[in-house]
């Protein structure tokens, strides 16, 4: 069977790391590459090189990889889909809920395979993580806490902590619990005279009834990449940024020590780091892309589930301006 012939659109911070990965992805020939400001990175070696996207379609494309800024994903995604060329979106998947809503449907009616560009799903740790709450090892689910914090990258123009970061956790959050968000209320900061809010924090409650609080900015020296969910037998943590999972058992055996016993609602138990393979999540994603557009089972995030996500964005946003809850 032929390779799949792959374009590319947007060769900037996050396309250039799509170029290298789908250079060496087995199945697939990454045949050209477009982009406005031209191969800034160098990635083409060789590659037709298009000022257009069009261009980029004429090349008689199986699908294509769209990494260009937020304000733009509508316009190429709705390109693609009247093309009939399959594409994966970065995320978020549109600016704005009724933008998602126009891409996936234009997706659906043509019969194309669309998915966004959520690579934290792919992430070890966090796959591991999954895996392991679906099979009970945590019993019922009390509470998802996640932290993502760091310095400001100077690539981001035109979206804020929650379309370029907090997306990663609202997905996250959902997909790991396999629950989506009902209600959520946040509290936005504006430090760095800028119009997008530079940090957030975000309190929900998901429709299996867990708490769950995101913190997110990137106004800290600390690149921290957490997420911690809580139940009754005890909390998984997951280190993104080194894929580490670990597993935090309630306690079995008594504690003696009277001023300790009366404070603690639960004993501390065991300790244990699980041991895995730790695949790069960007292959892992575009490994699955491939493999769903060759008609294979294959865990993409739809665009129905990346319309979720840019819904849920959009309450946070609204709750942070009117101080108010938002329900889902």
């Amino acid at each position: 069977m032929a390779n799949l012939r792959v374009g590319l659109a947007g060769v900037g911070m996050m396309g250039r790391h799509h170029a290298r990965v789908l250079r060496g992805l087995d199945g697939i020939d990454l045949v050209g590459i477009a982009d406005a400001a031209g191969d800034a990175h160098g990635v083409a070696a060789g590659l037709p090189v298009h000022e257009s996207f069009d261009g980029l379609l004429e090349m008689g494309l199986d699908y294509v990889m769209i990494a260009v800024p937020t304000h733009l994903h509508e316009d190429f995604a709705l390109k693609a889909a009247a093309a009939g060329v399959h594409a994966m979106v970065e995320k978020p998947l549109a600016p704005s809920p009724e933008s998602a809503e126009r891409v996936t449907a234009a997706f659906k009616d043509a019969g194309l395979v669309g998915a966004v560009g959520h690579i934290e799903r792919y992430n070890p740790a966090l796959q591991q993580l999954r895996a392991r709450l679906a099979q009970g090892d945590l019993g019922e689910m009390y509470q998802v806490v996640t932290r993502r914090q760091g310095p400001f990258p100077a690539r981001i123009a035109d979206v804020g902590v929650v379309k370029d970061l907090a997306t990663h956790d609202i997905d996250l959050t959902a997909w790991v619990t396999q629950s989506e968000f009902a209600t959520v209320a946040a509290q936005a900061g504006f430090r760095s005279g800028r119009e997008h809010e530079d940090l957030i924090a975000i309190t929900g409650r998901l429709a299996n009834d867990a708490v769950t609080s995101h913190l997110v900015n990137w106004l800290s020296p600390i690149k921290e990449r957490l997420s911690v969910v809580t139940g009754e037998r005890g909390a998984f943590v997951a280190d993104t940024l080194t894929a580490d999972l670990y597993f935090y058992a309630n306690g079995t055996v008594q504690t003696e020590w009277d001023a300790l016993a009366g404070f603690r609602g639960v004993s501390e138990g065991d300790m244990v780091r699980f041991s895995f393979a730790k695949p790069e999540p960007l292959k892992t994603e575009h490994e699955a892309f491939r493999d769903a557009v060759l008609g294979k089972d294959a865990d993409i995030v739809t665009m129905e589930q990346g319309l979720a996500t840019v819904r849920v964005a959009d309450a946070v946003l609204e709750s942070a301006r009117s101080r108010q809850t938002v329900t889902l």
